[in-house]
């Protein structure tokens, strides 16, 4: 039985689902991480804290969750969806193809997030902003109505190259480094599976994603955010962030590091978990 269950194939929704879950422990962190990325002037995290904590008080901390559960079981669905499909088609032994194949959902699982990714950095922004210039969002289809009321439809898709370049590069950084580095512990080190392999399989990854990700995720947060007209193009923001010192294209790396790690810890392993409780067996055995 329990070699069974080592075999069995997570259903597509469970990447969604894990990653909603997770999305909700972590997401005053991510909130941070935006608010210190479309900071101009350097501010203490400590100052930063304070700050939404006397604007809006706990639930400040709780801008934007319905928008990052939206695009978690939208973006991450398909990510992880897709990505788990296409194994069954590349060499598991190969880096290479699984890097491609990371490339191929991260690539759609990005088109498919830029709305809910658009949303949710408004409402996780607002509360800094002067009252007269926030948005105001009710929640995620409340924003997504206005913004393409008010803005068009293309404003929903505001960001999406660096969008997507982010979730090719998350994609590879935590689901194909996570089955690499999951393969090379098993091999190497004779790891059986259960949390101890997962908690350490998913830690790396987590890391390897955040590293990978953080430049590209500042300047898709600062265009994202931005109103229409300041930023001429992608080009204009990695100039302008350029300005900033070569450092600011880390703005916000602790916070990110302590959301992404986290996250992706969170989710991979409850991710292994329905795998293993609610996952299928392949008609083959294999």
């Amino acid at each position: 039985m329990a070699d069974n269950n080592s075999k069995r194939q997570p259903r597509w929704w469970s990447g969604g689902v894990c990653s909603a879950i997770a999305v909700t422990t972590t997401h005053p962190l991510d909130l941070v991480k935006v608010q210190l990325q479309t900071q101009t002037t350097k501010v203490p995290v400590s100052q930063l804290i304070a700050n939404i904590y006397k604007t809006s008080g706990i639930v400040g901390f709780y801008s934007g969750i319905s928008a990052a559960w939206f695009r978690q079981l939208t973006y991450t669905t398909a990510r992880f969806a897709l990505y788990e499909y296409g194994k069954q088609f590349v060499d598991a032994n190969n880096m290479s193809a699984k890097v491609q194949l990371a490339t191929f959902a991260g690539f759609f699982g990005g088109i498919v997030g830029v709305p809910g990714d658009v949303v949710t950095v408004r409402l996780q922004n607002d509360s800094k902003l002067p009252v007269e210039k926030r948005r105001n969002y009710k929640h995620v289809f409340d924003g997504l109505y206005r913004i393409s009321k008010e803005e068009g439809i293309r404003s929903l898709f505001r960001g999406t190259v660096p969008a997507l370049t982010r979730a090719v590069l998350l994609t590879i950084g935590t689901n194909a480094a996570y089955d690499q580095v999951k393969q090379v512990l098993q091999g190497n080190f004779e790891l059986k599976e259960g949390l101890p392999l997962h908690f350490l399989t998913s830690t790396v990854a987590g890391i390897i994603g955040t590293v990978m990700t953080q430049p590209i995720d500042v300047m898709k947060t600062t265009y994202m955010n931005a109103p229409p007209g300041e930023y001429n193009g992608l080009a204009a923001v990695a100039i302008a962030t350029a300005k900033q010192g070569p450092l600011a294209f880390y703005k916000g790396f602790v916070p990110a590091l302590m959301r992404v790690s986290p996250n992706t810890i969170i989710t991979f392993m409850l991710y292994e978990q329905a795998r293993l409780r609610f996952g299928y067996l392949p008609p083959d055995g294999k």
